[in-house]
């Protein structure tokens, strides 16, 4: 067949039977280098070695599969179930879409740290988040935030998402939206602390400075605790479904705040902090909490989707997508 054949025909293709080894790598051949498809191959036989060769996955049987079979793909299912290739789809999938929650959230802390030091340094020539708050930051955001996102598992709604193509970049429009919606609310919030806290939260004395600082940092830490919990999900408003079922997330948020107590409360000269109000505890926790609010508006707004995979005209209708996802 000439290519402009094969591309016609290729789309509408259901079953292939009787083919050849040839047959099956041109087929997936012309998957991947004509329709630009991530293209997955099972078989067990060693007339299936050219075409797990050539697929993006090759999966092979590993009771009934053939050495060359093995040798020629990039997993093995051990009990040559199929359900299994529905499994390792689901966690690839959870795992590529907590890489990119964990992202979104460190790229947040690094964006609003580094303004608020570079801008209030340049400024007055101080900053209010010293070595070690910023050391204690970096643990939230590089250790803690990994267990708390990178270890949530996979829900049925991942295996209704269109399948991720090959150009798309890994950071989305979407996650674009939410990193700079939310540094620009903390940024703001903590500028007006910095520059006009005083005035507005009526601090004097020769600890106010002090205070201030300590409640910068404090509000820095809870905004990045709340931003925690709207990275649990990138589009969706709600980010509290199966969070009471991740036990290694609730005990990170639990752990977080905790130590942020301590920090604050009992080791100032550490840390550089000095001990807070209940009045000032509650405002750094609901500066925080507006995060919420923030995340929820974020997400009402539309962004322009990329197409993720090629269009056929087979007569199948396309997956759910966006709001209509599980």
């Amino acid at each position: 067949m000439s290519p402009e054949q094969m591309r016609d025909i290729i789309p509408k293709i259901q079953v292939m039977a009787r083919s050849s080894p040839l047959d099956k790598h041109t087929l997936v051949t012309h998957l991947r280098k004509m329709f630009d498809e991530v293209v997955a191959v099972t078989g067990d036989g060693t007339n299936d070695a050219p075409a797990l060769h050539e697929a993006d996955i090759g999966l092979a049987m590993g009771i009934a599969g053939t050495e060359v079979a093995k040798e020629n793909a990039d997993v093995i299912i051990l009990d040559d179930n199929f359900t299994t290739i529905v499994n390792v789809a689901k966690w690839g999938r959870a795992v590529y879409i907590n890489i990119q929650k964990f992202v979104q959230f460190q790229l947040t802390v690094n964006v609003v740290a580094l303004a608020l030091n570079f801008a209030t340094a340049c400024i007055s020539g101080s900053a209010p988040l010293t070595a070690v708050q910023l050391l204690w930051v970096n643990m939230i955001m590089d250790t803690l935030g990994a267990l708390a996102l990178a270890t949530e598992p996979p829900n049925e709604g991942l295996m209704k998402r269109p399948p991720v193509g090959r150009g798309v970049n890994f950071i989305t429009k979407a996650m674009w939206k939410n990193i700079i919606g939310h540094s620009i609310y903390q940024l703001a919030v903590l500028a007006v602390l910095y520059f006009d806290g005083k005035r507005l939260l009526n601090l004097s004395g020769s600890d106010a400075t002090d205070v201030l600082n300590t409640l910068i940092f404090n509000s820095f830490v809870f905004c990045q605790v709340f931003n925690e919990i709207n990275s649990r999900d990138i589009e969706k408003i709600n980010v509290f479904r199966g969070m009471l079922n991740s036990r290694i997330f609730l005990g990170v948020m639990v752990g977080t705040v905790v130590f942020q107590v301590i920090i604050v409360e009992f080791l100032g000269d550490f840390a550089s902090t000095v001990p807070l109000s209940w009045q000032l505890w509650l405002l750094s926790v609901l500066l925080g909490s507006v995060s919420l609010l923030v995340a929820v508006i974020l997400k009402c707004i539309p962004v322009e989707k990329t197409t993720s995979t090629t269009n056929h005209h087979d007569g199948y209708d396309a997956l759910p997508s966006g709001d209509n996802l599980a």
